[in-house]
């Protein structure tokens, strides 16, 4: 899919509420990878909640927030910025698990933050700044994860799982709105 609103196949016009973010978006064998590690992850550990659908994982880059109705100039901007983004494509390891007490979510993550991921974080945030494309993701320090499970009662320490290996060689523009499937407004390779 080309960047740009052709992805947004006419929500930008609609009312309801679109959570923007980049992330990266795993290939469809990924997927399904993790959905067995988060349904294993579940047997062993019950940790109540509920398992989010393998088309909803995905590892959030840069949130840009919630917006009622999406403003077309903003995805223009934000894609304009991720454009400009130059990385070599980089493998990250997915190899623990562990959950936030404070949103009460379990997630996947890597025990070691890959240089190509904090340079994508780091470059793409750079780009979105100089476009003044407002990020909500840059007060916080940069945690990967990948969300597996929500709203869990039981939370565990971060323990080691069988490492899944993940090409990183794009990175997405997602919009979310409630009760929808996520639309993939815009991809962008990693290429040096």
């Amino acid at each position: 899919m080309q960047p740009g609103l052709s992805g947004l196949g006419g929500h930008a016009a609609q009312d309801g509420m679109h959570r923007l973010f980049f992330a990266l978006w795993p290939d469809d064998t990924l997927r399904k990878r993790i959905d067995e590690v988060a349904a294993q992850l579940e047997r062993e550990h019950a940790p109540g909640g509920r398992r989010l659908r393998a088309d909803r994982y995905h590892l959030t880059l840069q949130f840009l927030g919630d917006f009622q109705p999406l403003p077309p100039r903003l995805v223009e901007d934000a894609c304009a910025a991720a454009a400009t983004v130059r990385l070599a494509p980089f493998e990250l390891m997915l190899d623990c698990a562990g959950s936030f007490r404070g949103s009460n979510v379990w997630w996947l993550g890597s025990h070691a933050m890959p240089p190509g991921l904090q340079n994508l974080w780091d470059s793409l945030g750079q780009a979105l700044l100089q476009a003044r494309v407002r990020v909500k993701s840059s007060a916080q320090p940069f945690a990967p994860h990948l969300t597996i499970q929500r709203d869990v009662r039981r939370h565990i320490a971060a323990l080691q799982i069988a490492p899944l290996r993940w090409h990183v060689g794009e990175f997405a523009l997602i919009d979310s709105q409630p009760g929808r499937p996520y639309t993939v407004v815009g991809r962008w390779p990693l290429a040096a």
